[in-house]
């Protein structure tokens, strides 16, 4: 199968919610990289109880791109658009940060985003008020989660990648396919010289639904069936492959996107080492960067 194939609508619009803290910057830059890659709108909205007029100077978008080596040091601002992107910092005040970015997604509009997430005891941060819910199923959003503390796939220091293993888990419904043509198109558009695909099913030996598999220089196909609960079964998988993506595709209404109370969306986000990648899988095309 030629890569013509998987290929689908590119990004266009990226947004990604920030409370500009140090431990959101690995968001940031997967952010950023996403944009630099797809030649897209970069939107950095800010949520506060009130006005604050400093936080422009964060996150600080020239001081990354230059420290990158892909502007000059004391770049202007409009430098930036010479690399073929657009960004833009949005500011909106209101008590209710969930509230906020889904209406602000609603009015305006994405293709992509990209959210940082809270490990701790206290819960998910972005996931405390079910925005999962509002943005990735309510929005049908495509939405890369990166865990605060975990590097991802995107180095702060110089924006280089390091994308060799991805983890998709595979059930009769929702079908995998999105994932598989996203994922696809994503290590072809990055640039990931080789590595491993791995479907994962949860279930019997030979259970496993059949999926069109794409074919994509350097990079391997592997299956692998495990036994037990799901959520054990893609940690475990996860850690047994290196695993530094991890990609599902959510139906919105048995998804793990869904009823955050305890949910196993929860227990992914919580328990993952490394970014997940949610995609819709109703009137989705596999528009990866």
């Amino acid at each position: 199968m030629t890569s013509n194939s998987f290929e689908g609508p590119v990004l266009q619009r990226i947004v990604h919610p920030s409370d500009f803290s140090e431990a959101g910057e690995s968001a940031f830059v997967h952010a950023l990289v996403a944009a630099l890659t797809a030649k897209a709108t970069l939107t950095i909205l800010h949520v506060a109880g009130r006005r604050d007029d400093s936080w422009t100077d964060f996150p600080g978008v020239r001081e990354t791109l230059e420290r990158w080596g892909l502007l000059p040091k004391n770049s202007e601002r409009a430098d930036v658009s010479k690399l073929g992107i657009k960004v833009q910092k949005v500011q909106m005040v209101h008590s209710d940060p969930v509230e906020s970015v889904t209406a602000y997604l609603e009015q305006q509009g994405t293709d992509l985003v990209v959210l940082a997430t809270d490990q701790s005891k206290s819960g998910v941060q972005w996931l405390n008020k079910s925005v999962a819910t509002g943005v990735a199923r309510k929005s049908r959003v495509m939405t890369l989660f990166v865990p605060k503390g975990v590097e991802g796939f995107v180095s702060p220091n110089d924006g280089s990648i390091s994308l060799k293993s991805i983890l998709i888990p595979v059930a009769p419904v929702p079908s995998a396919q999105p994932a598989v043509h996203a994922v696809a198109r994503l290590v072809t558009r990055l640039r990931c010289d080789s590595g491993l695909f791995t479907l994962l099913h949860v279930g019997e030996e030979g259970t496993m639904p059949e999926l069109d598999c794409p074919e994509v220089a350097g990079w391997r196909w592997n299956r692998m069936t495990k036994s037990g609960e799901v959520i054990e079964a893609i940690q475990q998988a996860a850690g047994e492959t290196d695993a530094d993506l991890i990609v599902m595709t959510t139906d919105g209404r048995n998804g793990f996107l869904d009823a955050l109370r305890g949910s196993h969306s929860e227990r992914v986000l919580r328990e993952s080492r490394c970014p997940v990648l949610a995609i819709p899988a109703s009137g989705f095309m596999a528009s990866v960067l």
